[in-house]
């Protein structure tokens, strides 16, 4: 009877309960709840209601110098058709 009893509370602690379980969404959440997009936010609100762009957490791209370059960074939709030589067939 009481391995019985001890399965049965077993159970009741492996059990999954949906709805405390899944992840919020804006339908099951309160009016004020806002989920986002996942995007890192670039700066905070002020008092007044401004906006203050952080520029460290602006993301930073690092390009490189492209000059006497043979290979351009464009690739066309519309590719010309290039002849198939022998050299690269072997």
């Amino acid at each position: 009877m009481t391995l019985g009893l001890l399965s049965a509370i077993g159970r009741s602690f492996r059990r999954k309960r949906a709805s405390s379980l899944d992840i919020l969404s804006p339908k099951r959440a309160p009016r004020d709840f806002y989920k986002g997009k996942n995007c890192k936010p670039t700066g905070f609100h002020t008092k007044k209601g401004g906006y203050v762009v952080q520029s460290d957490k602006l993301p930073n791209y690092v390009i490189p110098d492209l000059t006497g370059f043979k290979l351009k960074p464009y690739v066309s939709q519309c590719p010309i058709e290039v002849n198939k030589t022998t050299e690269a067939s072997q």
